[in-house]
C-alpha cells in the first residue's frame, strides 16, 4: 500500500470514528438499573459490573452495595442500542450461571 493510500484509509477511519462517536452523542440516553435479589452472589454482580460496564472495581461494589440496601440502584446512562447490548449479554453470563441477576432500562 502507497504512503497515499495508508494516508487516506486512516483519514477516512478517523473520520468514520468521528461520524459514529457524534451519532451516538445526538441519541436519547437511557439509565441502565440493576436490581437487588437474593440470589445472585455479590461477586458475581462485581464481575459482571466490571465485565458488561467497564466500571472500576471500587464502582462495581458500591453500585452492588447501594442496590443491596436500596432494591436498586444506577450503573450507567447511555444510548439505547448501547445500553441493550450490555444489559442482554449481562443477562445471558447471569443466566448461563443460572442467577436471575436483573437490569431494566428507562428513558433519562
Amino acid at each position: 500500500m502507497s504512503e497515499r493510500n495508508w494516508l487516506l484509509n486512516t483519514e477516512q477511519e478517523t473520520e468514520r470514528k468521528q461520524d459514529t462517536h457524534l451519532e451516538s452523542m445526538l441519541e436519547p440516553l437511557y439509565r441502565v438499573i440493576i436490581h437487588n435479589d437474593d440470589v445472585t452472589p455479590f461477586d458475581f454482580v462485581i464481575i459482571t459490573l466490571q465485565r458488561f460496564f467497564g466500571l472500576t472495581p471500587l464502582e462495581s461494589e458500591h453500585i452492588a452495595f447501594v442496590a443491596h440496601t436500596n432494591g436498586q440502584a444506577h450503573v450507567a446512562t447511555l444510548p439505547l442500542a448501547e445500553a441493550q447490548k450490555r444489559v442482554g449479554q449481562a443477562h445471558f453470563a447471569a443466566s448461563l450461571e443460572g442467577y436471575p441477576l436483573m437490569f431494566t432500562i428507562e428513558p433519562e
